[in-house]
């Protein structure tokens, strides 16, 4: 295989080179890093790819060139994936790309209603350690939702199970909720580097949801502050791509008492009220599947659940399933 590189920012990024080069024949045709994320383009005779690596929760994004079902395509992909440490692999792709995914034995995990402003947006994923037909033919028998439904996964599973029950006492906390006052949230648009005492310190208690890594490529990336009485403050992040008119909302941390959970439940109504008056169509959102704080704060925000990522997110020393929350907000026809 011959590789070639441009020079980067960081040294360690020829190492990358080095070790991807001995996976197989193609060529690596640009490495860098963005925000705490390594971009790397593959091309060869069977896969042409753009992966997003997450080192810090130890997930990869494919971006897919190539239509198509490649047993060389997944095994490049997973291979790469073990390679350089990562546990989860996963895809976004339009529902006519959903079958070819499937057939690679990556299993149908969530949607995002109007994330392509008038389609929806499919998650696949797939452990970076399924290199055996047998894990392929697991991930292939757990049953396609709908497209109302909220998960594409193993209905006796453990992490549905406790998706399941996350959810169940959401809407039961939501429920004492409305007919109690919220307390007001005020919301200010700050820097990147504004918020990087906040992110270091939240990284460091194990309290940190995010590290507010791309999701995407070519976006646009937001910060805020929110605060609200009591010395509530919560950071958090928009990312957007305008052409698709969808919002991708990260929040640092997730509440820890009544007055923070309470607050928090504000926070997200702001937010959901400046992307409304922004004419976002669509916002979607990650959340530990075991927290019921930020669950009831989504619910009272009317966002669904949509999906469940299993061994997505990385919170402290933990990894854990990641429920996605999706909330339309403006009409596309109406444009």
């Amino acid at each position: 295989m011959v590789a070639r590189a441009w020079a980067t920012s960081r040294v360690q990024d020829t190492k990358t080179w080095e070790r991807a080069s001995q996976l197989g024949r193609g060529t690596l045709t640009q490495s860098h890093t963005h925000r705490g994320v390594e971009e790397m383009f593959v091309q060869n005779d069977a896969v042409s790819l753009c992966l997003l690596l997450n080192r810090r929760a130890k997930t990869m994004r494919v971006i897919d060139f190539r239509a198509g079902p490649s047993h060389a395509k997944r095994a490049f992909v997973l291979k790469l994936a073990k390679r350089e440490g990562i546990e989860k692999v996963y895809t976004l792709v339009e529902r006519d790309e959903v079958s070819t995914w499937s057939k690679l034995g990556f299993a149908r995990e969530a949607n995002i209603p109007g994330f392509y402003k008038r389609s929806d947006a499919f998650i696949l994923g797939c452990s970076a350690n399924a290199q055996h037909e047998s894990e392929v033919r697991i991930a292939l028998s757990s049953p396609a939702a709908d497209d109302e439904d909220d998960v594409a996964t193993d209905e006796h599973s453990a992490a549905y199970d406790l998706a399941e029950k996350t959810l169940a006492t959401a809407k039961k906390h939501n429920k004492e909720l409305l007919d109690r006052a919220l307390p007001p949230a005020k919301l200010v648009a700050v820097k990147e580097s504004d918020i990087k005492k906040a992110l270091e310190k939240a990284l460091k208690t194990g309290r940190a949801l995010t590290a507010f890594e791309p999701f995407g490529r070519d976006v646009e990336r937001r910060f805020f502050q929110i605060t609200a009485r009591g010395g509530f403050e919560l950071v958090a992040s928009l990312e957007a791509q305008s052409c698709f008119g969808n919002a991708f909302l990260e929040l640092l941390t997730a509440p820890k008492t009544e007055a923070e959970r309470l607050a928090t439940v504000s926070a997200l109504r702001t937010i959901c009220d400046k992307l409304l008056a922004e004419g976002v169509v669509s916002c979607f959102a990650l959340a530990p599947s075991d927290d019921v704080a930020l669950a009831t704060a989504f619910v009272h925000n009317g966002f669904r659940r949509t999906g469940l990522l299993q061994d997505h997110l990385a919170v402290g020393r933990e990894r854990k399933d990641a429920i996605v929350w999706s909330r339309k907000l403006a009409n596309p026809a109406a444009d």
